[in-house]
């Protein structure tokens, strides 16, 4: 059995916030056992554009986990975000030489990497390349060809590219905070990770993860992604419309959005539609109020505009009638009151907030749909270590039945 830390430590870092997990292997259960936070600087838009300032947003929120665990951090999963993201899907062919000769991992890697041929603009690289399914002769939908009969082996994969910069940025400012980087995974398929069953990957649903700046898509179908897209629109969109639409600083923006905001405004019943609002003003004026139908009415626009962006995006892929479990809304914009109604009308399909789950020890800390994409990072930790990875890293796709927890114990080679 491959030997594994025993000490799992994944870093979301944000464009408004950086939030770290810390796991541990105690008594036979993966806990966690640290939770930390900070103010994210030095990003725009998901990219690291002021290094200093990112190195030192990340020092202060693995130093508050550090604090909550007792444990000293050294290796790290970071997660990938940003607008510059792109993915496509490309397939791959090669023929198996020899007369009822097995599929070997020799094949299956060079299938992947025929695959991987494809154009990539100067600048850019792959980030990540993700097996979809694969067809030995003429029989597809396989998840493993290893040991299969054939003469003709071919893949569909998901290539996920990024500027080789951004993600070279990633990295250093990790490293000049003082912490070495096991890897780095795009952070829309880390926050799937801790929100997603196998039923949710195999019969089809779309993981909406709303961001400060950016807000990221993952179609999932048939057991892997299939589609993954960027938009530039998130969370810090609302903030601004509410500054400028009731003339009040950033920071009171924020608050009133976090604490009286809703997004749908059939939620409001007539009393607490009429209910006033204290609004801060600027330049020294007196305080205003409002009613919380017009803060709604100001919200309600831009999440439509929002998820519409989204639903145009899954239409044009071609999944807009094959997710069966529909659609799970995750991230700190999915947080705001009223999202999941507005997402029903805007997609006609089932919506749910996707928060992590599965995992013990300080599960009420991270039960937030904002800590997915760090818990997920988490777990994509627990099974690199293993070498049991979904991606170009491992060659196969995830296909355990097993909830979190028992996959977690399965990674570590626990038995009862």
């Amino acid at each position: 059995m491959p030997k594994t830390n025993s000490q799992i430590v994944g870093i979301d870092i944000g464009t408004a916030t950086v939030r770290v997990v810390i796991a541990e292997m105690i008594d036979g259960e993966v806990e966690i056992v640290g939770v930390g936070e900070a103010e994210s600087r030095g990003l725009r838009k998901g990219v690291i554009s002021k290094p200093d300032l990112a190195v030192e947003s990340i020092k202060r929120a693995v130093e508050a986990a550090e604090r909550m665990s007792g444990l000293v951090v050294h290796d790290v999963y970071v997660g990938l975000a940003g607008s510059h993201i792109k993915g496509e899907n490309s397939q791959g062919m090669i023929a198996v030489p020899g007369r009822h000769r097995e599929i070997t991992r020799e094949d299956v890697k060079r299938v992947i990497d025929t695959a991987c041929a494809i154009s990539i603009p100067s600048g850019r690289e792959v980030a990540d390349v993700l097996p979809q399914e694969y067809t030995v002769d003429d029989q597809d939908g396989i998840d493993d060809p290893l040991g299969m009969l054939g003469s003709r082996l071919s893949v569909s994969v998901h290539i996920v590219t990024s500027p080789v910069a951004a993600k070279q940025n990633v990295i250093t400012s990790v490293n000049r905070a003082g912490f070495h980087v096991a890897d780095v995974y795009l952070s829309q398929l880390a926050a799937s990770e801790a929100i997603l069953t196998d039923d949710d990957r195999e019969y089809g649903s779309a993981v909406v993860n709303i961001g400060a700046e950016t807000t990221s898509l993952a179609i999932y179908q048939r057991g892997s992604v299939w589609h993954t897209s960027v938009f530039q629109i998130g969370g810090s969109h609302f903030t601004n419309d509410i500054a400028v639409g009731l003339r009040t600083p950033i920071p009171e923006a924020e608050r009133i959005k976090c604490g009286d905001g809703c997004a749908f405004r059939m939620l409001l019943t007539p009393e607490e539609a009429s209910e006033l609002i204290e609004v801060p003003s600027v330049g020294g004026r007196a305080p205003r109020a409002v009613s919380r139908q017009i803060l709604c009415d100001i919200l309600e626009p831009r999440a439509e505009e929002i998820l519409s962006h989204v639903q145009e995006e899954i239409r044009g892929a071609g999944f807009d009638r094959q997710l069966s479990s529909g659609i799970v809304l995750t991230g700190g914009g999915a947080k705001l009151n009223g999202m999941v109604e507005v997402a029903e009308q805007v997609f006609n399909a089932p919506v749910r907030i996707g928060v992590p789950g599965g995992l013990s020890g300080l599960m009420n800390e991270v039960a937030q749909p904002d800590f997915s994409a760090a818990v997920g990072l988490v777990l994509y930790g627990l099974r690199s270590e293993q070498g049991a990875l979904g991606s170009s890293r491992g060659q196969g796709r995830r296909t355990s039945a097993h909830p979190i927890k028992e996959r977690v114990k399965t990674f570590f080679g626990i038995r009862r």
